[in-house]
């Protein structure tokens, strides 16, 4: 790291033309983290929201924490104010236009203030982006190219776990079981009638289908019949140009957290999700209070050894770091454990599952935090 202690005063420091400053105001033996929210996609509420927990739980006394905040439409500020403010959308009244600097000289946000861009220099890269643009490899890429350290996966890894066909192709190449699919992108539905017959040719009723790229279930629907499947294809192609359509797998739906580094990669318990709704969508996530979690799920240990197991699999196969969460199914008939989806960037809400998975295992918000940053740190020095 290139800075990890600085005197608790600011230093200003002025070009010839009195145009850049560099500011710096960061406490000793503090790391300055950054922590990157909102986002420009369907998941930008979610995305506030956990970045309210993450802030609240970053130790004062080891972390300088700097909340940039992305608005619906790509406008970057960094905000200074109460963390509620995030959670409910009012921070961006009080925002001051920021942006992350790719030079790698600067390691830093350039910010504007009276027409001056002040530098503000930064340690470490905390983002919480769901879905497009901050799980997708996008962000990561800005990260690579400042030589900023980050929290999570990189580049590649985010950008196939995000796109669930891609997932799919690295599942079925690591032997991993999953669910029969079809793919699908924008053009076949121009004849969506000759598509919908195909697919359901292959995978029958009930079936699900989702945007290759998006997350939180959003766009998915459930098909028990080909005009359900019509619409559904056409809900998808809102949210993606390509789209992953799934045979239902009548069983459990079990979740599993990962942390860690290629070579030393933990697993947590394993939780179960009951679903208010027929199934596990974006308002039975977030606005039905009847869906809950069980953590640890009631499952043999056998069965629970063998999630694990599967879940890191997975996450090696996708060349993961830092986080995630993995999804699977457990067939009511057989017991067989099929994977789902891998989420590189989970949530970090109070009803998300990958903290209250390390909670149960005794490691609290701020210390699976810690953990995360962590591990940024031991990645970027490889």
């Amino acid at each position: 790291m290139s800075r990890t202690a600085f005197l608790n005063i600011i230093v200003i420091m002025y070009s010839n033309n009195n145009s850049f400053i560099i500011e710096r105001g960061i406490s000793l033996n503090k790391l300055t983290v950054a922590v990157i929210f909102g986002g420009q996609s369907s998941e930008h509420e979610v995305s506030r929201v956990s970045a309210s927990t993450i802030i609240s739980n970053l130790d004062p006394e080891k972390y300088y924490v700097i909340p940039v905040g992305i608005t619906k439409d790509g406008k970057w500020m960094i905000y200074n104010g109460p963390v509620e403010n995030i959670k409910n959308g009012e921070w961006e009244k009080f925002g001051t236009p920021a942006v992350l600097s790719p030079d790698a000289s600067q390691k830093g946000l350039l910010k504007t203030v009276g027409g001056k861009v002040k530098l503000i220099p930064i340690d470490l890269a905390f983002p919480v982006l769901h879905g497009k643009y901050g799980e997708d490899g996008t962000i990561q890429g800005l990260f690579e190219l400042a030589q900023i350290p980050y929290v999570g996966n990189g580049v590649l890894s985010s950008s196939i776990s995000m796109d669930k066909a891609f997932t799919k192709i690295i599942a079925k190449n690591a032997k991993i079981p999953q669910a029969k699919y079809v793919e699908v992108h924008s053009e076949d539905l121009k004849r969506i009638k000759t598509t919908a017959s195909k697919i359901e040719k292959k995978l029958g009723y009930p079936c699900f289908v989702k945007p290759a790229n998006a997350g939180s279930s959003v766009g998915i629907t459930k098909a028990h019949n080909k005009e359900e499947l019509m619409e559904g294809l056409k809900v998808a192609a809102v949210h993606d140009s390509k789209i992953v359509v799934e045979e239902g797998i009548v069983g459990r739906e079990i979740e599993c957290a990962v942390l860690g580094n290629r070579g030393h990669v933990e697993a947590s318990c394993v939780g179960e999700i009951f679903s208010a709704g027929e199934f596990y969508d974006y308002d039975a996530k977030y606005n039905n209070a009847e869906s809950k979690t069980v953590v640890p799920a009631e499952i043999s240990p056998e069965k629970q050894d063998e999630i694990r197991k599967m879940a890191v699999k997975v996450f090696n196969a996708v060349d993961g770091s830092g986080l995630a969460r993995v999804d699977f199914f457990v067939e009511n008939e057989t017991e067989n454990v099929i994977f789902n989806e891998l989420n590189t960037l989970p949530g970090f809400t109070p009803i998300s599952m990958y903290s209250m998975l390390w909670a149960a295992c005794g490691k609290s918000t701020a210390e699976l935090l810690d953990n995360l940053i962590e591990l940024a740190i031991e990645r970027f020095s490889l």
